[in-house]
């Protein structure tokens, strides 16, 4: 190779510059120098070659190295991955716990992983909180809300389960995803993306779901009752037939939501924006509605009476307040943010007048 290189640089240059001439007569210096320039020429075009192969040369090994690296990565995933899941079925909570807890960064680190980490921490969630309680030492279903722990202190595993669910559901694929007929009594939801759950059948009961993302989510026959939903988005919720009795709303988004024969006696909706809101033969008895935007709501066969209203309560055009048993009585003016910890964990529930 050398010797065709040292051929080339001392042979080749005189013929093409013999051949340009086609017979023509220089003077010695002169074709010295055009030798020397097509030279020149010459092994600046093979120093860039050297330098092209060199560089594809180290990509390609760096190419190698990474495909290399992938694979290695991808390894340690796949058995962190099972590790985790074995986890899951431990009878120790810390393991359980400490399995929870990988699965959660294992998707944070991998988007190929993340649906599969979902989908296990949702069917987690239902095997391991069924609703109505079939696992020894859940709190039965009758009993009252306020002698039920706080799903952080009985089920400290299932509260991990659920928020790292709702942290991870701001990227969520698939977008639907079921947590229907679970135990989440006294969960703490706040600040979740629950966008397109389905809970179905679920219980909820003083659970705090403040600033959460609900929108589109299936709550249908839900129990909802003394629920904490303070700011939260219900845009385009199904909540047919939920329990919200006693639920907290106050400027909640409920626009487009369907509430067909809810039961919300006791609901605190001030200032909620619940434009184009279905309540078809909903139970709004008792309910507080002051400051509500109800323009373009259904409210068909809703019951309304003792129900609050106040001077900024909009109805939907042609609706006759005097007619409902609607109490209209001055508003309250401004709603606070909810910057104490939520009610739904820290305070017992008052008794519902409508039970």
């Amino acid at each position: 190779m050398i010797a065709v290189l040292a051929v080339a640089l001392l042979v080749l240059p005189g013929l093409v510059v013999d051949h340009d001439l086609a017979g023509a007569r220089l003077a010695a210096a002169d074709r010295l120098n055009a030798v020397n320039n097509v030279r020149t020429t010459l092994l600046q075009a093979v120093g860039g070659a050297v330098v092209l192969f060199g560089a594809y040369a180290t990509w390609r090994q760096l190419r190698v190295s990474q495909d290399g690296l992938n694979a290695t990565r991808e390894g340690h995933i796949t058995d962190r991955f099972s590790r985790a899941v074995d986890q899951l079925g431990s009878e120790k909570l810390d393991v359980r716990i400490g399995g929870l807890y990988a699965l959660w960064r294992i998707a944070d680190h991998s988007a190929h992983d993340r649906e599969a980490v979902i989908s296990i921490l949702a069917a987690y969630l239902r095997t391991h909180l069924p609703w109505p309680p079939q696992e020894p030492g859940a709190p039965p279903a009758d009993v009252s809300i306020n002698t039920v722990r706080p799903l952080e202190s009985r089920a400290a595993d299932a509260q991990v389960a659920l928020t790292s669910l709702g942290v991870l559901g701001q990227e969520r694929r698939p977008e639907w995803l079921n947590v229907s007929f679970t135990d989440l009594r006294r969960a703490d939801c706040d600040g979740l993306w629950l966008n397109g759950v389905n809970l179905d059948g679920a219980c909820l009961e003083a659970a705090s779901i403040y600033q959460v993302n609900l929108s589109k989510a299936s709550l249908i026959a839900a129990n909802l009752r003394h629920a904490e939903l303070g700011t939260s988005i219900l845009h385009q919720v199904r909540g047919i037939e939920a329990d919200l009795r006693g639920a907290r709303l106050v400027k909640a988004d409920l626009r487009e939501a369907d509430f067909s024969g809810a039961d919300l006696r006791e609901a605190n909706l001030r200032k909620a924006r619940a434009q184009g809101a279905v309540f078809v033969r909903a139970d709004l008895r008792q309910a507080d509605l002051r400051g509500c935007d109800l323009s373009a709501a259904d409210l068909r066969q809703a019951k309304l009476e003792g129900a609050l209203a106040s001077d900024r309560t909009m109805w939907p055009t042609g609706f006759d307040v005097e007619t409902t048993g609607i109490v209209v009585i001055d508003d309250p003016g401004a709603e606070p943010d909810n910057l104490l910890p939520a009610a739904a964990i820290t305070r017992a529930a008052p008794p519902l007048r409508s039970a």
